[in-house]
């Protein structure tokens, strides 16, 4: 998929919005400015969030519950995570049967979300982006977006 404007990974995190449920993760890989974080932002705003969600890279979670958002929704950043045993301290594993979780940087804990979303971005030729995207069984039906 090719996101050609930068509201365009808003867009699309909104798409998911519609779609996602509590137990979803969604992973999002790429590199710095691939626009990880819009994508969340955009699920986050269509989901009721007043305001731009912060990018959670220093607190590394950062909650959302109703009346906040429709869904609970833990927006994850695991950029400063060096060792892949120190997710098990975050509680994600708890909070993913209530919550849909976000999940920025999945390559920090491989094979931690088998049954995820992945998306992955990264930069096209004429500056948008190429999104590619990771669909477990979970997820047919939902995607690709309508």
């Amino acid at each position: 998929m090719h996101l050609g404007m930068p509201q365009d990974s808003e867009e699309l995190g909104a798409a998911l919005a519609r779609v996602a449920a509590a137990g979803d993760v969604i992973t999002l890989s790429g590199p710095l400015g691939a626009g990880k974080t819009s994508i969340a932002r955009g699920l986050l705003a269509a989901l009721g969030l007043a305001g731009e969600a912060p990018s959670p890279t220093f607190a590394i979670v950062q909650p959302y519950a109703p009346p906040e958002t429709r869904l609970p929704v833990m927006h994850v950043d695991l950029y400063r995570i060096e060792d892949p045993q120190e997710i098990e301290e975050l509680g994600l594993d708890e909070a993913q049967a209530e919550s849909v979780l976000v999940v920025e940087w999945p390559e920090r804990a491989p094979g931690h979300w088998p049954e995820a979303l992945a998306l992955s971005l990264d930069f096209a030729p004429d500056g948008g982006r190429a999104l590619t995207a990771s669909v477990p069984t979970a997820w047919e039906g939902r995607w690709p977006l309508t």
